[in-house]
């Protein structure tokens, strides 16, 4: 019974965490007007361009945010950071080798 109970939970662990890649990959193309997937998989120098993008996007949202814009959103936000964070992981963890 006890694997049953960490099957379940392991399925919806990786479905929540299907659901939370599907929402950036969305947010950054709605964002940013660049596939998220492709930019993982980006070299040096055209990932660090695409960083700094999303830094100059993040750091508008900021401030919209501090002025207390009408048009600033806080998922925005959130999506901008978390895509900037995942852009800056090494390559190295995200393609893992053969086990």
């Amino acid at each position: 019974m006890r694997s049953l109970q960490r099957d379940a939970r392991n399925f919806a662990r990786h479905k929540h965490e299907q659901a939370m890649e599907a929402g950036q990959l969305v947010a950054v193309r709605l964002l940013c007007g660049f596939d998220l997937e492709d930019a993982l998989h980006a070299g040096g120098e055209a990932r660090l361009k695409l960083v700094e993008r999303i830094e100059r996007l993040l750091e508008r949202e900021r401030l919209k945010g501090l002025r207390r814009h009408w048009s600033y959103d806080l998922n925005r936000h959130i999506a901008l950071k978390q895509a900037r964070d995942r852009l800056r992981e090494p390559a190295s963890s995200l393609c893992p080798g053969p086990a």
